[in-house]
């Protein structure tokens, strides 16, 4: 194997474990209040703030370093309103024919249905697209690695930014998502794979009680 070149690791702090505990514990308590939104104000969100936040997703890791993703950042009112229109589309369908009785039932205590309102209303919408091709450097087409992985850990660090920017979030998953490509204007190896809606909640938001239950600890994790 060729030799390639390093870097020292990252010196991490050195901080008593009493201290890394209620670090730990401190973020848990954070990240448990992100509650899944879908009555947003069209209350106007910086730029910068977005920005940040996908340069945060973007440095998740990701099979051989390739990080396959793109982020297309909408804040134009016709093309949100384009992506409404194709994803109520595909949400009539799907609540109309395409989901079977025991999804329609899962689906029940939440509340969604084909009304998509707040893509027009929310001041962001960011499609997470996974490149099936690519690598590092600009204009490369070699394969890429763990696409669905690499992006999923890449989506989640987004939700926890934006979350930690005082947003409100929402991900949407209209299927078939090829629509987003197209809108987008992006290439054919590239597949939506989520749709993140964020901005400020709507005064009168509200969440189904439902959505709030999370599983406890003990039924997430086992030590072995």
């Amino acid at each position: 194997m060729k030799p390639h070149p390093t870097i020292p690791y990252t010196a991490l702090p050195s901080i008593p474990d009493a201290d890394r505990i209620a670090a730990a514990e401190a973020f848990r308590d954070h990240v448990a209040a992100r509650r899944t939104c879908r009555m947003f104000a069209d209350t106007p969100v910086p730029r910068a703030v977005i920005e940040a936040a996908i340069a945060a997703a973007g440095t998740a890791p990701s099979g051989a370093n390739h990080q396959p993703w793109h982020f297309a950042a909408i804040a134009s009112p016709d093309i949100k309103h384009r992506i409404r229109l194709a994803a109520e589309k595909e949400e009539r369908e799907f609540y109309a024919s395409r989901a079977g009785q025991e999804w329609l039932e899962a689906l029940a205590p939440l509340g969604t249905d084909e009304d998509k309102g707040f893509l027009d209303v929310a001041p962001w919408l960011i499609v997470v697209f996974g490149q099936r091709r690519g690598g590092i450097e600009p204009g490369d087409t070699r394969q890429n690695y763990y696409v669905t992985e690499s992006v999923g850990i890449a989506s989640g660090l987004l939700l926890t930014a934006l979350h930690s920017a005082g947003l409100a979030t929402l991900t949407h998953t209209p299927s078939p998502m090829g629509f987003l490509r197209e809108i987008c204007g992006r290439p054919a190896d590239e597949k939506p794979l989520m749709l993140i809606v964020t901005g400020h909640p709507a005064t009168d938001a509200t969440v189904p009680v439902y959505a709030t239950r999370k599983k406890p600890l003990d039924q997430i994790a086992s030590w072995l």
